[in-house]
């Protein structure tokens, strides 16, 4: 792994990610054992500083040219279908095509990994004019209270209260296992949070799946693991 080093992502596909994008995929170096993830700063960064009326705090940030790198992998995303990390370790990945079909008693899509603007649009996407399926919970949870307010006025928040799911204020909520959302014995949960492993959301003895927020949003509507392209 990348235990207690830094890992630096670059390429055409980091190029056009969103700064949304960016922080879900740093935010996750850690989960490698990396003490952090860098990307180098662009016009992407200046714009997102801007629409913020912070563009004065922009600092171009980017490797030496003479930088030296312990190991350097290239990684053709092409063909890569969307992921789920089965219990209890975040790199217990399987591809959605073996992963469809497992029951879920619970969705949960927010938290500081996958609980932004855009994570939240593409979920209300798939459920716009949907229904949650019988005897499965939703939970929405925006990760912050700008997140909120842009939210309920694009009218994302009423896509999901119609579609049966719960919006909750901005916070930690299940992800740690505080409140609202605590997993039952036996209880299986599809969340878009960083982390799987045992008793992460209050329950040792419940099972945690992790997905994005389009997976996410399209197992809630089927009540089993389900692979969003079928939405989209």
């Amino acid at each position: 792994g990348a235990t207690y080093k830094a890992m630096e992502f670059e390429g055409e596909v980091i190029e056009n990610m969103s700064m949304e994008s960016r922080f879900t995929l740093t935010n996750m170096a850690v989960e490698a054992g990396a003490k952090t993830g860098l990307i180098a700063t662009d016009e992407t960064t200046r714009a997102y500083l801007r629409e913020r009326n912070r563009e004065s705090d922009f600092r171009e940030i980017k490797p030496d040219p003479d930088a030296v790198y312990e190991k350097t992998y290239e990684i053709d995303v092409s063909g890569i279908e969307p992921q789920v990390s089965f219990p209890h370790t975040v790199d217990n990945t399987k591809p959605i095509s073996e992963a469809k079909g497992v029951k879920i008693d619970q969705v949960y899509i927010g938290t500081c990994t996958n609980g932004r603007i855009e994570d939240l649009r593409i979920a209300a996407e798939i459920l716009r004019g949907k229904k949650v399926a019988k005897g499965v919970r939703l939970i929405v949870i925006p990760a912050s209270r700008n997140v909120y307010l842009k939210a309920l006025k694009e009218g994302i928040l009423e896509v999901f209260v119609e579609a049966g799911g719960a919006v909750l204020s901005p916070g930690c909520g299940p992800c740690v296992g505080i409140h609202q959302g605590v997993l039952a014995d036996g209880e299986k949960v599809l969340s878009t949070q960083n982390r799987n492993f045992k008793g992460r959301m209050g329950n040792p003895n419940a099972f945690i799946y992790l997905a994005s927020p389009a997976t996410a949003a399209a197992t809630a509507i089927k009540g089993e693991i389900a692979d969003p392209r079928e939405y989209l």
